[in-house]
């Protein structure tokens, strides 16, 4: 690997390490950035603050990515890579700077983690164009796979940085970003540089603006059908939730018509009539449907019951959550840069089909684990799991990204993002109305009946969505239902095998339902995965004249 390669793929691992080491770090100290800013996260009427603090990052990242990306072909990926650290970084500030408190400094909190998603949306974007560029077919699927490991790392990392930061001031776990953040854009000015001249075309407007707007409003919608209406459980029925899915469609159906008409598309729709494109990108979506609410799930399953029931304490249960999954990163980690080398040789058909079938397994043993589960067991299908995830990744982006020109590779990895960000989220919001819709018909009478086992008789109605996001932020689901009764009946409820033996069968039902979903969608993944051409493999000569005059520019000098 020559220098310049090498300083590609350590810029672009700098970005992928900070993204996932700040999403978990952010996870892991909530509890403690509640607190700092006074904020109750448990109360019905801060629901909808929670989840833009969850969700808004993804948000924006997924309605921007199409944009940055169309931007990067026409004003260098370098560049805009390191525009997209200085933003970062400069977001990271704000957040660290926070002064107001309770609702008023949530939502400072939530409009500084939006200009970071602008940030991270750039470097997202642009780092695996940037790699792309400067590796040729017979060794990208190796550089995607390194690339992978270290946002792996980071993730782990991330998990461990934020336990122990925010234990001192949450503050820090914003400082630790901003700090990061200014090393890479120093870094990325200094070493990385565009390979390719950017091209002279329009910026598409009107679809730019047509696409955001659609997306962000659809996002917008769906993410307020999690919190209650009226009496119901969910806000599904909501007029302005109904408007908003309804304008959002007609916005992305005019801007599919308008992408068929304009000179230079921002969705460059034709690079879809390319198999191993087309194939990649849909297997790529269906997975990211398929895994990313399940991992929440998971994540509720730990906090919620697992932990609680072993004796460990609410406010401690995210930090051992993080760390009771690091088995599954770790399979990941371990078999990405695997598939990544033997895709440079062999293709990526084979494995990404095998991957996403291992991992479908992988859901289907979970299902068959009690909620007290053993704990190796627990470790060794989560393994697994990963481990599927790791043979799809990296040959799957390999093949994507091969497969378009080189011009329009910033384009196309802004499609990639932008696909699967909206079906993360969209996995977030459709796992979790299962999870509320399951327990609210249960839990009422669930809280009462286990109440009346101690010769208590009262009525009983907590939200089962608070009882859902206490759980995940680490704090005491009954703890505000509790507080209310006298002091002898209320040391009972907050036992935590009272609260596991009132939610776990209806829980443990419906995280079922969703393991069955996501393995038979990672099913028809991998079905879909395995009509691609995947003609990646060859030698440099079979490259476009493009390619071939971008690998003796990264060649020279090194």
């Amino acid at each position: 690997m020559n220098r310049k390669k090498l300083l590609a793929l350590t810029n672009t691992s700098i970005g992928i390490f900070m993204a996932f080491a700040n999403y978990n770090m952010i996870i892991i100290a909530l509890p403690a950035i509640f607190k700092g800013l006074n904020f109750n996260p448990t109360s019905p009427d801060s629901l909808g603050y929670l989840i833009w603090v969850i969700l808004g990052y993804m948000v924006v990242t997924a309605s921007l990515v199409v944009t940055f990306g169309r931007i990067s072909d026409l004003k260098g990926r370098a560049r805009l890579y390191t525009i997209g650290f200085l933003i970062f970084a400069i977001a990271s500030t704000l957040l660290a700077s926070i002064t107001s408190t309770g609702n008023l400094g949530v939502m400072e909190m939530i409009i500084f983690r939006l200009l970071q998603g602008v940030g991270g949306g750039l470097l997202m974007v642009n780092s695996t164009a940037v790699l792309t560029d400067y590796f040729d077919k017979r060794e990208l699927g190796k550089a995607l796979g390194l690339n992978q490991v270290a946002g792996l790392v980071g993730g782990v990392a991330g998990l461990i940085i934020g336990g122990i930061l925010s234990i001192y001031n949450w503050r820090f776990i914003f400082i630790f970003s901003a700090v990061v953040g200014i090393i890479g854009t120093i870094w990325s000015a200094l070493t990385l540089k565009d390979i390719q001249k950017p091209i002279k075309r329009s910026i598409d407007v009107i679809g730019n603006t047509l696409f955001a707007l659609g997306i962000t409003i659809l996002l917008i919608s769906v993410t307020y059908g999690l919190l209650p209406y009226n009496s119901q459980p969910l806000g599904w029925s909501n007029p302005w939730v109904i408007a908003g899915i309804l304008v959002s469609v007609g916005l992305i159906s005019s801007f599919v018509f308008i992408e068929r008409k304009v000179k230079d598309p921002m969705f460059d729709l034709s690079l879809f009539k390319n198999k191993d494109f087309s194939t990649s990108n849909t297997a790529n979506m269906i997975a990211s449907l398929a895994r990313q609410g399940i991992l929440l799930m998971l994540l509720v399953l730990l906090q919620g019951i697992w932990l609680p029931l072993h004796g460990v304490p609410y406010c401690d249960t995210p930090f051992w959550a993080g760390i009771y999954l690091i088995p599954n990163v770790l399979g990941f980690a371990v078999f990405g840069p695997i598939s990544g080398i033997l895709s440079d040789r062999y293709g990526g058909k084979i494995l990404t089909s095998i991957g996403l079938t291992i991992s479908g397994i992988g859901f289907l043993l979970l299902t068959l684990l009690p909620y007290n589960f053993n704990l190796y067991e627990f470790f060794a299908i989560t393994f697994i799991q990963g481990a599927g995830m790791g043979l799809f990744t990296a040959p799957n982006t390999a093949d994507m990204m091969a497969s378009v020109p080189i011009n329009k590779r910033g384009s196309a990895s802004g499609m990639r993002a932008a696909l699967q960000n909206t079906a993360s989220a969209f996995s977030v919001v459709f796992y979790f109305s299962i999870l509320i819709s399951a327990m609210t018909g249960s839990l009422d009478s669930s809280i009462s009946s286990a109440l009346s086992s101690y010769g208590i008789h009262v009525n009983a109605s907590i939200p089962a969505s608070v009882v859902i996001f206490s759980a995940l932020l680490g704090y005491d689901p009954l703890s505000a239902f509790s507080s209310s009764l006298p002091h002898s009946i209320a040391v009972k409820i907050d036992n935590p095998q009272f609260f596991v033996a009132t939610i776990a069968p209806s829980f443990m039902s419906s995280l079922r339902l969703t393991l069955y979903i996501s393995a038979g969608l990672l099913f028809m993944s991998a079905l879909i995965s395995a009509f691609r051409e995947s003609g990646r493999v060859g030698r440099l000569g079979n490259n476009t004249q493009g390619e071939q005059k971008a690998e003796r520019a990264i060649a020279k000098g090194s």
